[in-house]
């Protein structure tokens, strides 16, 4: 299975998940992204033992899109705690039914999650083992019927944009669980992870990693300019030497044109 790499050094390995590729391995006994990458990398450097690989988060099985893993524990404690102070900045693209009645909007909810059925649904904030739930969402382009939001996540909760876009009267293109009623069987989900904003954990300058979904399936409706495209952004606070002593270690990273 090809995994395209958009940026690897001593530290982090930023990769495409490909849509309906588990993130990690289940009950299923399904191939995953984490452990292919494992034997990836095992392979390629020729390790006599186990390969360290941090799961820092997860997409959704049917969920493409950039990923960022830890290649040392320094680096996946580092992540992990920016995680939880909310600095690790992430932005999906979601193609949705319909027109929002507000090009952008902040959406606040409270979540339960069905761990028997798997399902979340949108419930008052005085249930018990309710989560809030915070992103907001612009409206990027309208073609056929359906919109191209960008989603800025504010909490990271099971199914979050699925469900509350769906609670909005706006299920996402192709979700087979949240919006069955006006989806058909076999369409694939309109929902990518498309930036992925942190510090880096040695050189501790923001970096940004993008990318875009291909031109094809609905995507191809919107015509995006860098459809299929990943890429590499360091941030102005980084100064040149920091540059040139990280681009030294660099091992692959995919350059914006």
């Amino acid at each position: 299975m090809e995994i395209p790499v958009i940026f690897e050094d001593n530290h982090l390995l930023t990769v495409v998940k490909p849509p309906n590729v588990l993130s990690q391995g289940d009950k299923s006994g399904d191939r995953d992204l984490l452990t292919l990458l494992k034997e990836k990398i095992k392979i390629r450097d020729n390790k006599p033992g186990n390969v360290f690989l941090g799961l820092l988060h997860r997409l959704d099985r049917p969920v493409g899109g950039v990923m960022v893993f830890a290649k040392t524990s320094k680096a996946a404690s580092r992540l992990s705690a920016q995680i939880r102070e909310r600095e690790f900045g992430k932005t999906y693209l979601a193609v949705v039914h319909g027109v929002p009645e507000k090009r952008q909007a902040l959406l606040e909810d409270y979540l339960l999650k069905n761990r028997k059925t798997n399902r979340v649904t949108v419930v008052d904030k005085d249930v018990a083992g309710a989560q809030k739930a915070v992103l907001d969402y612009e409206l990027v382009a309208v073609a056929d019927g359906f919109s191209l939001l960008k989603v800025n996540l504010h909490t990271g909760r099971p199914h979050q944009i699925r469900v509350q876009l769906a609670a909005l009267g706006h299920p996402l293109y192709g979700d087979q669980r949240y919006g069955y009623e006006i989806n058909k069987k076999g369409q694939q989900i309109g929902l990518w992870s498309h930036q992925i904003r942190c510090k880096h954990p040695i050189f501790n300058g923001w970096i940004s990693f993008t990318s875009f979904p291909p031109g094809q399936g609905i995507w191809g409706i919107f015509k995006l300019d860098n459809s299929g495209q990943g890429f590499v952004h360091l941030d102005g606070q980084w100064t040149q030497e920091e540059k040139k002593d990280f681009c030294q270690k660099v091992v692959v990273m995919a350059e914006e044109g």
